[in-house]
């Protein structure tokens, strides 16, 4: 993840809709630290806080991210339980769990708490997985059908 990107884009998005980072932090719920954070690069958003962030701003999550310039609009769905998502990626894309986990040196026992629903996956891991199987962000996340 290209942060520098990111704050790039976060920071044209708050421009464009007239927003300080307390009013971005209040409409997303999180703290006005965190978004001061995120625009002066000493934190990444966890996936949850990148996903309202997506949802309020009404773009991709590669637009977010500043990956894609384009914000191809979609019509955005509810994301699902990742420890439901991951076993659909894996059966989608004909890959093993163990074999998913092998190619983007994620920890087989992190993937495992994914799939219990103990644990949820970082924003890094979740573009790791999107790389890996040549898909979107969104599609990862069950954010968008395709």
């Amino acid at each position: 993840m290209n942060l520098s990107l990111f704050i790039e884009k976060l920071q044209d998005l708050m421009m464009e809709n007239n927003l300080n980072a307390p009013t971005l932090a209040k409409i997303i719920g999180c703290s006005r630290a965190s978004i001061y954070k995120y625009l002066n690069g000493t934190k990444i958003p966890s996936l949850d806080m990148s996903i309202r962030m997506a949802n309020y701003f009404q773009c991709t999550m590669e637009n977010l991210l500043g990956i894609d310039v384009e914000n191809h609009i979609n019509e955005f769905l509810t994301c699902p339980p990742f420890k439901d998502r991951l076993p659909f990626l894996c059966k989608h894309f004909d890959i093993s769990r163990y074999e998913l986990c092998k190619r983007t040196n994620i920890s087989e026992s992190v993937a495992y708490y994914w799939s219990k629903g103990t644990t949820t996956p970082s924003l890094e891991s979740v573009i790791k997985i999107a790389e890996c199987l040549n898909c979107s962000i969104d599609f990862v996340i069950g954010r968008t059908k395709i």
